[in-house]
């Protein structure tokens, strides 16, 4: 993940995928293979769309206040429109999908990105 410069941002994108991966095997052993399938699939429609909205914000050259909050407001209607389409994209293209595993993860991995704003930068003495 070294295309993400910004320290809580790729911290959290890692909490992502190791939920997603947790996730996947307790899905796969208690649903099947389809549990499976749809756990990981509702991970990357998370991942895949923070990872997009991270790399926007690193992409931000202005210090106005003006232009963070534009940068921000920008980076956040791509990832919701990403996500979005990857949502509708895996109901059309998927259909053994378990649909409560599948929104039960990508729900649990969007509120894992929320936490990088506890995220410190700060090292630990």
């Amino acid at each position: 993940m070294s295309w993400i410069r910004n320290g809580p941002l790729r911290r959290v994108v890692l909490w992502q995928a190791l939920s997603t991966g947790l996730m996947t095997l307790i899905c796969g052993w208690l649903v099947g293979v389809h549990g499976a399938i749809s756990a990981l699939l509702g991970g990357f429609v998370s991942i895949i769309a923070s990872v997009l909205y991270a790399m926007l914000i690193d992409r931000h050259e202005g210090y106005t206040a003006d232009e963070v909050v534009k940068t921000a407001l920008k980076a956040e209607a791509i990832k919701i429109s990403v996500m979005i389409v990857l949502l509708f994209g895996v109901f059309l293209l998927y259909k053994e999908v378990v649909p409560i595993v599948f929104i039960g993860v990508f729900i649990v991995a969007a509120i894992i990105f929320s936490m990088a704003l506890f995220v410190t930068t700060a090292k630990n003495k």
